[in-house]
């Protein structure tokens, strides 16, 4: 079922209402001027019905509505929630320490927390020349609050793609952008300080109000837009798979506890077994693991289990998309800490266009259409990265024996290792 069979009657006359408000912001309008129409149509409507809207009018193309415009309206949608959005009802399961929900709750009382230590240390800088110690104590605490780039993280790759699988890609997009326009105010806030002996107080002031203002806006979303719809939407299973996966991500100021278990009673029948094409299918493969059978691979033969074992000891990130852009693979040879691009089990089947942040979008795309049509056959990218490593990543078209398209091959590896190396090693070490 698509968005559009989802809306009501009622709903429907409200998306006509949300294109012509969308459309007044799209040709200059102010989210301030559009505030009261606004409120007027979607007292009493929940965030999810609004997610459906938002998703009808992005995807439309009779109208030049785009998810930026969304994104205006954005701060619109949180108002309406300001002045009737109450603590939500004891809810035990997202109560308990080491829940998504109550990690994400707790990381942002502890980074309102931080905002509020670094006003006041700026409020308490006095003139130039600034005091050391206060400006140490500034930078320790600008280096805190930068850990929320793992609390957003975790949103975009673990809780976003399940969102998408229940149809709701509309508020991942928009919350997405808003997330890296608030990652470039908070780079400017610390080039501020680093240059502060120039450029004074007052601008880091200035700037970083701008950020802290953003920032807050943000921790609401996600406290009265982004919990409660995804409330109405996840069952167990899927937020015990962002538990799991947001491991990898790490956490901001605040580290869970304990590990969240749910209390679960297992059903299980002495005389009967469920079979199902998902089980029949991971019976096949755990059979072909452990019965060593010899597949044919390459120029020779190998077992499945060599196979998984050789690509996961590899020393490059390996990641395969198929010919419909959904993401299939990937290996598991590097560390975590270590990853370029580290990578949620859940991305398995999402659509590539959704693992990436609006901003790269436009050439994730087109390299994928030059890889797709044949216009290239490779494509290739390098950058250093703050901790040492000099990433080179290359993108290569993968195609059957008859040149027919089957999708993109990505390895990724830390060069930085070979650009060090000099004269010649022949020997054992």
């Amino acid at each position: 079922m698509n968005e559009s069979e989802r809306l009501n009657d009622a709903q429907k006359k409200r998306v006509h209402v949300l294109k012509n408000i969308l459309q007044s912001l799209h040709e200059g309008a102010t989210p301030e001027s559009v505030q009261e129409e606004f409120d007027k149509h979607f007292q009493g409507v929940s965030a999810i019905e609004i997610s459906l809207m938002e998703h009808e009018l992005i995807d439309s193309d009779d109208n030049d509505i785009t998810f930026e415009d969304v994104m205006k309206l954005c701060n619109v949608h949180a108002n309406l929630f300001k002045n009737r959005v109450s603590e939500p009802g004891e809810i035990s399961e997202f109560e308990k320490s080491g829940h998504p929900i109550h990690i994400m709750r707790t990381e942002n009382q502890a980074l309102r927390a931080a905002v509020m230590r670094i006003n006041r240390i700026i409020k308490n800088l006095g003139e130039a020349p600034y005091e050391m110690g206060l400006l140490k104590g500034l930078s320790n605490q600008l280096d805190l609050l930068g850990q929320f780039d793992a609390h957003y993280k975790r949103k975009e790759e673990v809780w976003f793609p399940v969102m998408e699988k229940y149809g709701h890609d509309a508020p991942p997009k928009v919350m997405w952008g808003v997330d890296d326009q608030i990652r470039e105010l908070f780079r400017v806030v610390v080039s501020n300080l680093e240059n502060i002996e120039t450029i004074g107080k007052e601008k880091i002031a200035e700037n970083f109000e701008s950020f802290a203002f953003e920032f807050n806006e943000m921790i609401f979303k996600e406290e009265t837009i982004l919990i409660p719809l995804v409330l109405e939407i996840f069952n167990e299973d899927d937020w015990l798979n962002i538990a799991t996966d947001s491991e990898e991500y790490g956490y901001a100021i605040v580290r869970p506890e304990e590990k969240w278990v749910p209390e679960r009673t297992v059903f299980t029948s002495s005389d009967t077994t469920a079979s199902t094409p998902e089980v029949e299918g991971e019976t096949r493969i755990s059979t072909l693991q452990t019965s060593g059978a010899e597949l044919p691979f390459g120029k020779g033969f190998l077992t499945l289990n060599e196979v998984a074992k050789i690509l996961d000891l590899l020393p490059l990130e390996l990641t395969f998309i198929n010919k419909d852009n959904i993401f299939k693979y990937f290996n598991d040879s590097i560390l975590n800490e270590d990853k370029a691009f580290p990578r949620p089990a859940s991305a398995i089947g999402r659509e590539v266009k959704n693992c990436h942040p609006p901003k790269s979008l436009d050439m994730v795309l087109k390299l994928i259409d030059d890889l797709s049509t044949g216009e290239k056959d490779k494509e290739s990218m390098w950058f250093p990265r703050k901790n040492g490593q000099f990433i080179h990543v290359t993108y290569v078209a993968v195609r059957d024996d008859d040149g027919a398209y089957m999708g993109i091959l990505e390895y990724v590896q830390d060069i930085q290792p070979f650009r060090e190396l000099s004269g010649m090693k022949r020997g054992l070490s």
